[in-house]
């Protein structure tokens, strides 16, 4: 059986980006609510692989979709992608209090996995947070941000 190919994040995508490289395109299709989830999973691997402040704003604009499930994978590529122009709209999904837990949990591993110190203060806001998993993504976070920009930091490795 032929294993799935693993991105540049050196992590297996539950779809391959597409071969679409206009943001915008991919941007209307990860929006499209009528669309099929496969095909909208593919566009966002696209963006990620893609990458730079306009493909994170392409995602960002699919927070705003009904899919919990989507919007949890738009926030770790988010991390994954380590840009701090995802930063604001990661704080808003975390600390919007109406959205799904699964979606504010990811949101607050990325703001981590980014290392943007612009996020600490949210972090230490919603580390007592009422959803255990929030508070201990939060906690997880703020130690992973102290480490990821530790090592920005460290110019000897």
């Amino acid at each position: 059986m032929e294993r799935p190919e693993r991105s540049e994040f050196d992590s297996v995508d539950p779809a391959p980006p597409s071969n679409e490289k206009n943001i915008q395109t991919l941007r209307e299709s990860l929006c499209d609510e009528q669309e099929r989830m496969f095909l909208r999973m593919r566009a966002l691997f696209s963006l990620r692989n893609i990458g730079g402040k306009n493909a994170v704003d392409a995602l960002a604009a699919a927070f705003r979709s009904d899919s919990a499930l989507l919007k949890h994978e738009i926030a770790y590529v988010m991390g994954q992608m380590q840009d701090s122009s995802a930063v604001p709209h990661l704080i808003d999904r975390l600390s919007d209090l109406e959205e799904d837990v699964m979606v504010r949990h990811e949101a607050a591993e990325a703001l981590g996995a980014i290392g943007d110190r612009v996020a600490m203060a949210t972090l230490e806001e919603f580390v007592n947070d009422e959803s255990i998993v929030v508070a201990e993504s939060c906690e997880v976070a703020i130690d992973l941000l102290e480490y990821v920009s530790s090592k920005r930091l460290d110019y000897t490795q």
